[in-house]
């Protein structure tokens, strides 16, 4: 992995004041770098710079790319790997970590050395309607039907485990009226009974455009909204499932905002399947248009051989390149590395550090109204 980034930068709007913004700046100094979060660190500077191998496939090549040496990763097993894999179990809960391969897995599940546990919990099963053709997830046209009881025992769960954050996804159940939002919507309701104070990410589906699902969720208690819009529009066609729009993702993150102006809204592009540095910045200046607050930028990696191929590993030097970019396009932070996805340890963090301050600013403005 990459030894890049000494601090991943937090950009915040106007909307904090300068004492907001000194409280932030405080709680990062003192917290975990970028680096900190980021997997197998083995590799130095030199070795990523002056690797030799090819990066990228030439026009009707075939031939599968090699892994360069920054995304060769370690997958530590250990006691808190095992207890949050032995729950999930139990509860017969769904993880998109397990479900999408994720590289991260062992990190996030395992707590590394900063002992910080995290799980995305998946909802409504582990099939999807929908056939993306980078996505490992499991696919059919009528999936089991949902388990009423899934909400509180995710809620519970999560209980159970004492976190100060919780990210939430989903299959797409297209086979659903409402794209199964009522029933994300419940789940962050019983999370939130059972803990008020625990900051709720959900990253849904886009509903087929349903302004209604997009309510149900914006104003269940969730903290961060977050929808992926995956890739650039050129290439939506050919990587995403028909039913899933470039300008649809756009038009539902923008609603998510225009609803409830308190969200966060997140999402996450995934480089190396030929798209141009010229649409990639297209892509970010139109999430800064609909409202989004924060980017993940990582490298596609194909699960399987069945899935498309990667056309180009991406350098960590140019990951480094888009960080910066999408700081100078004003997002509240923008996580960009090869393993970097969209539900990240270290993207986490830093949006617990903005809604803490804003949670505080909030008390403080009450305190003294009272």
């Amino acid at each position: 992995m990459l030894r890049q980034s000494p601090k991943l930068t937090v950009l915040v709007r106007c909307k904090h004041d300068s004492a907001s913004l000194t409280k932030i700046r405080e709680r990062l100094a003192t917290g975990p770098n970028f680096q900190d979060f980021v997997q197998n660190p083995t590799h130095s500077r030199s070795e990523w710079e002056e690797y030799e191998g090819k990066l990228r496939r030439e026009k009707n090549e075939t031939e599968r790319l090699r892994l360069p040496p920054w995304l060769k990763t370690t997958i530590p097993i250990g006691k808190n790997f095992s207890k949050i894999k032995e729950q999930l179990r139990e509860l017969n809960l769904a993880t998109v970590c397990e479900e999408a391969r994720c590289p991260n897995i062992g990190e996030c599940w395992g707590g590394g050395e900063h002992g910080t546990q995290t799980a995305t919990i998946m909802l409504m099963g582990d099939t999807c309607t929908r056939g993306c053709r980078f996505c490992s997830v499991k696919t059919a046209r009528n999936p089991p039907p949902l388990d009423a009881e899934e909400p509180k025992k995710t809620a519970k769960a999560i209980a159970s485990w004492g976190l100060d954050y919780i990210v939430l996804t989903s299959v797409d159940r297209d086979d659903l009226a409402d794209g199964g939002a009522n029933h994300i919507a419940e789940t962050v309701r019983e999370i939130k009974k059972r803990n008020p104070n625990i900051f709720v990410e959900c990253l849904v589906p886009d509903f087929r455009g349903n302004r209604d699902s997009v309510i149900a969720v914006a104003e269940s208690g969730l903290d961060v909204y977050a929808h992926n819009i995956e890739t650039v529009e050129d290439l939506t066609p050919f990587v995403r499932d028909r039913r899933a729009n470039y300008r649809q993702t756009l038009k539902v993150l923008k609603e998510a905002k225009d609803i409830n102006p308190n969200l966060v809204t997140k999402s996450s592009i995934m480089l190396g399947l030929g798209e141009t540095d010229e649409q990639i910045e297209q892509t970010m200046r139109d999430l800064r248009n609909a409202g989004v607050d924060c980017l993940t930028l990582g490298q596609y990696m194909q699960p399987t051989k069945r899935h498309l191929k990667v056309n180009e590993y991406v350098t960590p030097a140019k990951f480094k390149q888009w960080e910066e970019k999408g700081n100078e396009l004003g997002f509240l932070y923008t996580a960009s590395g090869p393993l970097v996805r969209s539900s990240y340890k270290a993207g986490e963090f830093f949006i617990t550090s903005i809604l803490k301050s804003r949670r505080e600013k909030k008390s403080n403005s009450h305190s003294e109204a009272s």
